[in-house]
């Protein structure tokens, strides 16, 4: 096999790769039941005019399975970070102390689980369709060489191995999906 259609092959791997990774992350922010300091993360706060992550001017922990705690590094970063959680529109009220910000988070209803089911297919939706994309890039970068010289068979080959590899991520999507599913469904 020539260079060329191993650098495209690599490529598609490393990009389906790079969809998986970012199907999890987006996963993991959506909750199933019990509080999590990973589903702050990506919240940004107004640090001093800049955004900056909130794992970077607070430290957040868990105190139980329903309560999140945030203890600012700066105490007057107290109402930037309440103002974020607000507008982040997660569905809790930050309650503010004066010195840490708790996030209960309310037991989740049939009815909320059922929309976070959905939100968690939207987000399979989108890794599936990136990785439809990526494979689409590939084969045409294979046909491409195939005009410039490339043989049939060798086309053919590394199409099909792109489909492989595509079957193989869109499966893995669909086991991620399944998981969360259960996860969120669990009462």
């Amino acid at each position: 096999m020539s260079d060329d259609l191993e650098f495209i092959l690599e490529d598609a791997r490393d990009g389906m790769k790079k969809a998986l990774n970012h199907l999890e992350t987006e996963l993991i922010k959506i909750r199933a039941g019990k509080a999590s300091p990973q589903m702050l993360d990506g919240l940004t706060v107004d640090y001093y005019g800049s955004p900056t992550a909130l794992n970077q001017v607070a430290n957040v922990a868990s105190m139980d399975a329903r309560t999140l705690t945030i203890q600012p590094w700066e105490r007057n970063m107290l109402a930037p970070i309440e103002r974020a959680i607000i507008n982040a529109n997660l569905g809790v009220t930050p309650q503010n102390d004066g010195n840490i910000i708790r996030l209960f988070m309310p037991p989740l209803t049939e009815e909320r689980r059922r929309e976070f089911v959905k939100r968690a297919g939207g987000e399979g939706e989108q890794s599936k369709v990136a990785i439809r994309n990526i494979r689409r890039d590939a084969i045409e970068q294979i046909k491409k060489l195939q005009k410039d010289g490339l043989s049939e068979d060798e086309a053919k080959d590394a199409e099909k191995e792109i489909q492989d590899i595509t079957d193989k991520n869109i499966a893995l999507v669909e086991k991620h999906l399944s998981a969360k599913e259960k996860e969120i469904m669990a009462v």
